[in-house]
């Protein structure tokens, strides 16, 4: 045994290393299915929405670029195999990182802004880019679904969009809805506040009440959840931007935002995160 521990001690410390190497080795792809063809998988990053059917497999986002084997054997133990179509909902590395993998096979779709970004993304391989854009709305057949690319502009990104599988009665909504948090909008890349609150509002006057939603980051919702979760989007920006107005501190402001709707500023946007989004969003 005296032997032996060293042996162990040096296979642990190995282990603990390659795990801080690849801060992806311990994810996992989570499946749940929503209705009808489609599923969410969640991981690290976005939410996949995916579609198996007679047609073949179709995806939203793909997540990071170190998760896409992973995310092909949940596919595959869900009776789909590799992608023939990957739709994307924006440009982001967490939403877009695995189009290089998927690429080689699949055809990538996506709003022209999407390309654009990508392109200007240094080292971005070729594989990854959408080849077939849109510059407004587009619709997809597939897995006998009525699928509607929505073009969502000036919100999270300029090139943003929703995805409804009309037939099973789901929408993807990407970036646009964080379930419970404060949202990230990318004022850098053409994203506003008043822009994004107004495609979700016109989303919502859209769809149905009984609709499943999949949410950028988060878990499954509902169109109620998606409702409170602009509620809070819109109250807290006016609150925020008063209280920048009259000249209180940042630091302060957020505080009271922590106190007013505890857990929100729990994700990715802490509360000091959102109030300088709501800062830089003025200061456009």
């Amino acid at each position: 045994m005296k032997r032996l521990l060293p042996i162990l001690i040096g296979l642990f410390a190995q282990t603990n290393a390659l795990a801080a190497e690849d801060p992806f080795a311990a994810v996992e792809i989570k499946p749940t299915q929503v209705a009808g063809t489609v599923y969410m998988l969640e991981g690290a990053g976005g939410n996949v929405g995916l579609s198996i059917g007679e047609d073949g497999t179709l995806i939203v986002d793909d997540q990071f670029a170190q998760l896409g084997d992973k995310i092909l054997k949940a596919i595959q133990a869900l009776g789909g195999n590799n992608p023939r179509l990957v739709l994307n909902t924006h440009f982001h590395g967490d939403h877009t990182g695995s189009n290089p993998q998927f690429g080689r096979s699949a055809t990538i779709v996506a709003h022209d802004n999407v390309r654009v970004r990508l392109l200007s993304t240094d080292g971005f391989p070729r594989s990854g880019l959408p080849v077939v854009t849109y510059d407004d709305d587009a619709t997809v057949h597939f897995n006998n679904e009525t699928i509607s690319l929505i073009h969502l502009p000036s919100g999270h990104t300029d090139g943003d969009s929703a995805v409804w599988f009309k037939t099973s009665n789901v929408i993807h909504m990407g970036d646009h809805f964080f379930n419970g948090r404060f949202p990230f909008i990318d004022v850098g890349n053409g994203g506003s506040i008043d822009g994004y609150l107004a495609n979700v509002y016109r989303v919502l006057n859209t769809i149905p009440d009984d609709i499943r939603v999949i949410p950028g980051h988060g878990v499954l919702a509902s169109k109620a959840d998606l409702q409170h979760s602009m509620q809070i989007t819109a109250e807290s920006t006016a609150r925020v931007r008063e209280k920048l107005k009259n000249g209180e501190s940042t630091d302060a402001i957020a505080a009271e935002l922590d106190e007013a709707y505890p857990g929100w500023g729990s994700g990715f946007i802490s509360a000091a995160r959102w109030v300088g989004i709501v800062q830089a969003d003025a200061n456009r």
